[in-house]
């Protein structure tokens, strides 16, 4: 699969955009995972066992193992939220800005100043579900002008396979709760 081929769901996803600056490039492959800080490192590990495990979870729930699953399930959900504060500690509210659209290939988010097509920059992308951070880097290809704002696009240079993964995921539980909205709109 190219990465042209996933697609993007509309949705806010906070994030960090750090323009490279004169001098820097980015990284290769290799520089890029010894460059990748610990606690994205932890919220990927962490993330991909989460997708493995969820499937036995469901698996003890209908199994009459109830309290195990509800105990369980509490766990994870107390290391996901010591997970989250450990990785708010990364963001930095000087570079945050908000997604319009994210997927696995490329992402668009809104800011006040005009970025340049083809600036290289450093991004920190925040997913509430699945819980987990993501750290790569990325190439502008697009701005467009909206209401005093720019909306600029941004195509994935540096990205891991397993935080591809986790996009994937994130993407497909925006879609799951955009069609559970209309379903429950359209009931009522």
């Amino acid at each position: 699969m190219t990465q042209d081929e996933y697609f993007s769901v509309h949705a806010h996803l906070k994030i960090n955009v750090e323009v490279l600056g004169e001098g820097e490039r980015v990284p290769s492959d290799v520089e890029f995972e010894r460059e990748i800080p610990i606690a994205f490192r932890i919220a990927s590990e962490c993330s991909e066992l989460d997708g493995g495990v969820e499937k036995e979870l469901h698996t003890l729930h209908h199994d009459n193992s109830q309290a195990l699953s509800k105990f369980l399930h509490a766990q994870n959900e107390k290391i996901n939220l010591l997970l989250g504060f450990m990785l708010s500690q990364q963001d930095d509210p000087t570079l945050r800005h908000q997604t319009e659209t994210f997927g696995a290939s490329s992402l668009t988010f809104i800011a006040k100043k005009p970025f340049q097509k083809g600036q290289q920059v450093r991004l920190k992308l925040f997913l509430e579900n699945p819980p987990s951070a993501i750290y790569c880097y990325g190439s502008v290809y697009g701005i467009k002008e909206k209401n005093g704002k720019y909306a600029v696009g941004v195509k994935y240079t540096r990205l891991q396979e397993d935080d591809k993964d986790v996009l994937i995921r994130a993407a497909l539980h925006q879609q799951q709760k955009l069609l559970r909205q209309r379903a429950m709109e359209r009931n009522n």
